[in-house]
């Protein structure tokens, strides 16, 4: 065991005071695990759009002082009664949306949506006794999504961590803990594109690139992105990306464009922004017959999609995705090892590195629409 399990740590943490506001280094004291929970080092974590989105508290019941972060990688430090899986030392990536191994979704081979441990953005303490484990002079600060890793320790559910290969390098797999996993799973587990196949890709940001990455190596003919950002399509091209769709460059819906463009419509597609009306697009530019849409984007929640129910009649799939259906504990550490045999490439998502006392220019950068991900690095 390490010499401070079992003792409160006083570290470092980005603490959000207040909505759309600078976050501030503090010291804050984090409690020990309790039962079934882990403490983490956080040596490594990112910036995710949906960091952003919460930070904003545009749409949401704003809930602070907070500690955000969610895509991260660390090492154990000390576990909390009933922990078996997980050791202090363990090399782990701390995740959103856990695998409780017990319920009815986890013992299912379909789906990923644990009933335990699903994400849920609301909630701002533990589920053992609905505490925070995070403190300041003795006041709680609220934790975000299960994970909060904009601190050098934090505390998890057990099923919230998954245990990788130790050789695996921090500072590039830690960005496996949302984003590039979502995108890159839709494809290969939920679309799952015959080789051969064309794939139109809405949204150009990291998720809609690691679905594209997930048409390559699926080994699709044709990868057509989609996006209103024309200065996104040179990136997209690292990805795989060869034919490129701007919606406001045609006076007619992207759907028909595309229809056109592969004589009758794209074999899948994934729809990466949340925006409703590019999901309905994204959903009507499939072919029928055969063609499988997946939904990717998180809509507002006052967001309503529309089509006509012949779009389904036809034999067009409409499916969703949710971390790209991977059971987090089971299966991530193979997402990792594909990362190790260079099957899956992640440094070409890495744009940008800062130290942690700089995590306001990682912010900067996502909202400029400069970075795909920014590496921070905690002991700076």
């Amino acid at each position: 065991m390490s010499s401070t399990a079992g003792q409160v740590i006083r570290c470092r943490a980005a603490v959000a005071w207040e909505a759309g506001k600078a976050l501030v280094i503090e010291e804050v004291d984090v409690a020990p695990p309790q039962a079934m929970e882990v403490r983490l080092k956080i040596l490594y974590t990112s910036v995710c759009r949906s960091d952003i989105y919460f930070w904003e508290a545009k749409g949401q019941i704003p809930l602070f002082p907070r500690i955000f972060g969610h895509e991260a990688a660390g090492i154990v430090e000390s576990v909390g009664d009933g922990v078996t899986d997980l050791k202090p030392g363990d090399h782990v990536i701390p995740v959103h949306t856990g695998e409780c191994k017990e319920c009815i979704h986890c013992k299912s081979k379909e789906g990923n949506m644990c009933d335990l441990l699903r994400v849920n953005t609301g909630r701002g303490v533990m589920i053992s006794d609905g505490q925070s484990r995070f403190s300041i002079n003795g006041k709680p600060i609220y934790h975000f999504l299960g994970t909060s890793t904009y601190s050098e320790y934090t505390v998890v559910h057990v099923g919230c961590a998954a245990k990788i290969n130790p050789s695996a390098p921090l500072d590039k797999v830690c960005i496996l803990g949302c984003g590039i996993s979502s995108g890159l799973g839709a494809v290969l587990n939920v679309a799952k594109p015959p080789k051969g196949s064309s794939v139109a890709v809405f949204g150009l940001g990291a998720v809609g690139l690691a679905a594209a990455e997930g048409a390559r190596i699926s080994g699709a003919s044709r990868i057509i992105g989609v996006d209103v950002n024309p200065r996104k399509f040179d990136q997209a091209k690292n990805f795989g990306v060869s034919e490129f769709v701007n919606p406001k460059d045609h006076d007619k819906p992207v759907q028909e464009v595309i229809a056109e463009m592969t004589g009758g419509g794209v074999d899948r597609s994934i729809e990466c922004t949340g925006d409703v009306d590019a999901m309905i697009s994204a959903f009507e530019c499939v072919h029928d017959g055969w063609g499988v849409a997946v939904l990717v984007g998180v809509p507002h929640k006052d967001a309503v999609f529309k089509t006509h129910p012949m779009n389904l009649l036809h034999q067009r799939t409409l499916k969703g995705s949710i971390f790209g259906n991977y059971k987090p504990r089971t299966d991530l550490p193979a997402v990792v090892e594909k990362y190790m045999n260079k099957e899956l490439v992640l440094e070409k998502f890495i744009t940008h590195e800062v130290p942690f006392a700089e995590i306001n220019k990682a912010y900067e950068f996502m909202l400029n629409g400069d970075s795909l991900r920014c590496i921070i690095r905690m002991d700076g």
